[in-house]
Protein backbone atom coordinates (compact mmCIF):
# COMPACT_ATOMS: atom_id res chain seq x y z
CA UNK A 1 0.00 0.00 0.00
CA UNK A 2 1.38 3.38 -0.99
CA UNK A 3 1.01 6.08 1.64
CA UNK A 4 1.12 9.77 0.77
CA UNK A 5 1.19 12.47 3.42
CA UNK A 6 0.19 16.09 2.86
CA UNK A 7 -0.66 18.85 5.28
CA UNK A 8 -2.86 21.90 5.03
CA UNK A 9 -2.36 25.04 7.08
CA UNK A 10 -4.97 27.79 7.31
CA UNK A 11 -4.11 30.92 9.26
CA UNK A 12 -6.24 34.02 9.73
CA UNK A 13 -6.40 35.09 6.06
CA UNK A 14 -9.85 33.78 5.09
CA UNK A 15 -9.69 31.00 3.79
CA UNK A 16 -6.28 30.80 2.20
CA UNK A 17 -4.79 27.38 2.89
CA UNK A 18 -1.31 26.21 1.98
CA UNK A 19 -1.24 22.52 1.09
CA UNK A 20 2.23 20.97 1.25
CA UNK A 21 3.76 17.65 0.37
CA UNK A 22 7.35 16.68 0.88
CA UNK A 23 8.39 18.59 -2.27
CA UNK A 24 5.51 20.80 -3.47
CA UNK A 25 2.99 23.42 -2.38
CA UNK A 26 -0.34 24.62 -3.74
CA UNK A 27 -2.85 27.15 -2.42
CA UNK A 28 -6.46 26.26 -1.75
CA UNK A 29 -9.08 28.87 -0.98
CA UNK A 30 -12.77 29.54 -1.24
CA UNK A 31 -14.33 31.85 -3.79
CA UNK A 32 -15.11 35.41 -2.78
CA UNK A 33 -18.82 34.54 -2.89
CA UNK A 34 -18.19 32.07 -0.02
CA UNK A 35 -16.12 34.49 2.06
CA UNK A 36 -12.71 33.49 0.75
CA UNK A 37 -10.14 35.46 -1.20
CA UNK A 38 -10.11 33.22 -4.31
CA UNK A 39 -6.32 32.82 -4.24
CA UNK A 40 -6.41 29.17 -5.26
CA UNK A 41 -8.52 26.18 -6.11
CA UNK A 42 -11.43 25.37 -3.82
CA UNK A 43 -11.24 21.96 -2.12
CA UNK A 44 -13.93 20.63 -4.47
CA UNK A 45 -11.98 21.91 -7.49
CA UNK A 46 -8.90 20.14 -6.14
CA UNK A 47 -10.87 16.90 -5.86
CA UNK A 48 -12.16 17.19 -9.43
CA UNK A 49 -8.67 18.26 -10.52
CA UNK A 50 -7.17 15.16 -8.93
CA UNK A 51 -9.44 12.97 -11.08
CA UNK A 52 -8.82 15.04 -14.23
CA UNK A 53 -5.05 15.15 -13.84
CA UNK A 54 -4.70 11.50 -12.84
CA UNK A 55 -6.76 10.47 -15.85
CA UNK A 56 -4.77 12.64 -18.22
CA UNK A 57 -1.41 11.46 -16.86
CA UNK A 58 -2.47 7.81 -16.93
CA UNK A 59 -3.62 8.14 -20.55
CA UNK A 60 -0.41 9.95 -21.53
CA UNK A 61 1.70 7.18 -19.96
CA UNK A 62 -0.30 4.50 -21.76
CA UNK A 63 -0.24 6.29 -25.13
CA UNK A 64 3.51 6.82 -24.85
CA UNK A 65 4.10 3.18 -23.96
CA UNK A 66 2.00 2.07 -26.96
CA UNK A 67 3.58 4.76 -29.19
CA UNK A 68 0.16 6.06 -30.17
CA UNK A 69 -0.12 9.26 -32.17
CA UNK A 70 -1.63 11.57 -29.54
CA UNK A 71 -0.31 15.14 -29.28
CA UNK A 72 -2.63 16.32 -26.49
CA UNK A 73 -5.01 14.81 -23.97
CA UNK A 74 -7.65 16.95 -22.27
CA UNK A 75 -9.86 15.74 -19.45
CA UNK A 76 -12.82 17.83 -18.25
CA UNK A 77 -14.37 16.81 -14.94
CA UNK A 78 -17.61 18.16 -13.55
CA UNK A 79 -18.33 17.54 -9.86
CA UNK A 80 -21.87 17.49 -8.45
CA UNK A 81 -22.95 16.88 -4.88
CA UNK A 82 -26.52 16.48 -3.67
CA UNK A 83 -26.53 17.17 0.06
CA UNK A 84 -30.13 15.99 0.46
CA UNK A 85 -29.51 12.48 -0.87
CA UNK A 86 -25.82 12.51 0.18
CA UNK A 87 -24.69 11.51 -3.30
CA UNK A 88 -21.73 12.68 -5.33
CA UNK A 89 -21.16 12.30 -9.05
CA UNK A 90 -18.36 13.08 -11.45
CA UNK A 91 -18.84 13.54 -15.17
CA UNK A 92 -15.60 13.05 -17.10
CA UNK A 93 -15.09 13.95 -20.77
CA UNK A 94 -11.87 12.95 -22.50
CA UNK A 95 -10.75 14.58 -25.73
CA UNK A 96 -7.49 14.30 -27.59
CA UNK A 97 -5.55 15.67 -30.51
CA UNK A 98 -4.17 12.85 -32.59
CA UNK A 99 -5.06 9.99 -34.84
CA UNK A 100 -6.50 6.83 -33.26
CA UNK A 101 -8.60 3.98 -34.51
CA UNK A 102 -11.95 3.12 -32.88
CA UNK A 103 -10.46 0.20 -30.92
CA UNK A 104 -7.77 2.51 -29.52
CA UNK A 105 -10.42 5.04 -28.46
CA UNK A 106 -12.31 2.29 -26.65
CA UNK A 107 -9.08 1.30 -24.92
CA UNK A 108 -8.64 4.91 -23.73
CA UNK A 109 -11.92 4.66 -21.82
CA UNK A 110 -10.85 1.40 -20.16
CA UNK A 111 -7.48 2.90 -19.20
CA UNK A 112 -9.16 6.07 -17.86
CA UNK A 113 -11.32 3.91 -15.60
CA UNK A 114 -8.16 2.26 -14.28
CA UNK A 115 -6.42 5.46 -13.18
CA UNK A 116 -5.56 5.38 -9.46
CA UNK A 117 -7.81 8.31 -8.46
CA UNK A 118 -10.79 6.85 -10.36
CA UNK A 119 -10.28 3.53 -8.58
CA UNK A 120 -9.99 5.33 -5.24
CA UNK A 121 -13.18 7.36 -5.75
CA UNK A 122 -15.19 4.39 -6.96
CA UNK A 123 -13.92 2.01 -4.28
CA UNK A 124 -14.53 1.75 -0.58
CA UNK A 125 -13.25 4.82 1.26
CA UNK A 126 -12.72 5.35 4.94
CA UNK A 127 -11.68 8.55 6.73
CA UNK A 128 -10.38 8.38 10.26
CA UNK A 129 -10.09 11.63 12.20
CA UNK A 130 -8.28 12.38 15.46
CA UNK A 131 -6.71 15.35 17.19
CA UNK A 132 -2.92 15.51 17.21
Amino acid sequence: MKTVTVNAITKREKYKTVISSETNQIIADEPISDGGTDLGFSPVELLAGALASCTSITLRMYADRKEWNIDEIKVDVQFSRDTVSNTTSFQRVISYVGNLEKAQEERLIAIANACPVHKTLSGSISVETRLG
